[in-house]
């Protein structure tokens, strides 16, 4: 199943490892580590191989591919014997990339997109291209009619208004194009009852948001087990130290707020009480592509004991995002493939602030992924239209 991976955000730190390592699991220059979909419990016939991902998308920088792989290799987030070896591959994949659209409406950088879509799905001869937004958080957006529905969505965006940020922009794009969405970021997307609809309309799966990476992967380990063993958390704190363009996006206070409620919904949702405390987001560029996380987390137990726990998270961003977003764009593949309708529920394993999960226990998360793969591998009814 020959599948596009299109990347908003394309000649980013995440990008660019994915497409790096995209390319080197299929030359066979590097093992899958980091990829859940080649656990026994995911792997199957209805994904696609890794040598049949064929990477485009858009993107604002105008930075070759290669430098940027370069530069990742420099700051050790890759080898640079990768970089080495696929550096005709890469400037392949260069000849993909677009920059970010211009017209004069909305409309017309939509109808953009969709071209760059189609004609990179006729160019490779792909029987479905999946859109895969890593580019930088944006703030929440101001309310707009338009957002209602796709007949009020459509005559907006003929006008001069910005009635859509970017991420759902390329996501109404996507869906024009006949093409499955994902958004790894904490921005809006498809999360507009327009867009909602239109997806419905489309008979098209998407989901999101915000990949699970670090702080909030171990949370959502975590909080389950102080659930479970009925410990009464009293607060829980945590400080996210981290560089690179993430970490300069996250510097405005909005594109912050956007990331921090992403990163909180975990605990209240989990406990089923919102604890003392807070999460903050510190730009370090010192840092430059890896994050450190410190969480101080104070709990009493039988009679009222109190207790404490804390712990350091100190990780590579992009290494931890890339597989997934690999994984994302197979899973995704396949359901679309399986004739899936609507919000993926069942890939909320994937994400801090997932579509239409129950639980944020990645256990639970885990077990209803899994049984998704089993159906989707031919192992039961799929239940296809999640929107019906």
């Amino acid at each position: 199943m020959r599948t596009g991976v299109w990347l908003v955000g394309a000649r980013g730190s995440v990008a660019t490892t994915s497409i790096v390592g995209g390319l080197a699991l299929r030359a066979g220059l590097a093992g899958p580590t980091g990829c859940v979909t080649e656990l026994p419990e995911l792997r199957g016939p209805a994904l696609p191989a890794f040598a049949d991902l064929v990477f485009g998308g858009h993107d604002l920088a105008t930075t070759p591919l290669c430098k940027r792989a370069e530069a990742l290799a420099d700051s050790g987030v890759i080898p640079w014997r990768l970089v080495a070896a696929i550096r005709d591959e890469l400037s392949a994949v260069e000849q993909e990339l677009r920059p970010a659209p211009v017209g004069a409406t909305q409309a017309d950088r939509a109808a953009a997109v969709v071209r760059d879509l189609t004609g990179f799905r006729e160019r490779h001869e792909l029987d479905r291209v999946v859109v895969i937004n890593v580019s930088a958080t944006e703030p929440a957006p101001q309310p707009h009619p338009g957002h209602a529905d796709p007949a009020a969505l459509r005559a907006a965006l003929a006008g001069p208004d910005e009635v859509l940020p970017a991420s759902s922009l390329y996501g109404y794009a996507a869906l024009l194009a006949g093409c499955p969405y994902v958004d790894f970021t904490p921005s809006t997307g498809l999360r507009l009852p327009a867009l909602t609809a239109l997806a419905e309309e489309a008979r098209l799966p998407y989901a999101g948001h915000d990949g699970k990476t670090g702080e909030t992967l171990v949370k959502s380990v975590l909080a389950p087990m102080f659930a479970m063993r009925n410990l009464d958390v009293r607060s829980w704190s945590g400080v996210n130290l981290l560089g690179g363009g993430d970490g300069a996006t996250l510097a405005d206070p909005a594109a912050n707020a956007a990331k921090v409620q992403s990163k909180q919904r975990v605990l209240g949702e989990t406990l089923g009480y919102v604890p003392q405390g807070g999460t903050r987001i510190e730009y370090v560029e010192e840092l430059g592509d890896f994050k450190t996380a410190w969480d101080l987390i104070t709990f009493a137990g039988f009679l009222g004991t109190g207790m404490r726990m804390e712990f350091t998270w100190h990780g590579c961003d992009s290494a931890l995002a890339a597989p997934l977003v690999l994984d994302l764009a197979r899973l995704t593949a396949a359901a679309h493939a399986a004739g899936q309708v609507g919000p993926l529920t069942e890939l909320g394993f994937f994400f801090k602030d997932p579509l239409g999960t129950p639980t944020h226990s990645l256990g639970e998360q885990w077990a209803r992924l899994t049984e998704f793969a089993r159906l989707l591998h031919g192992g039961g009814d799929s239940g296809h239209d999640h929107a019906g």
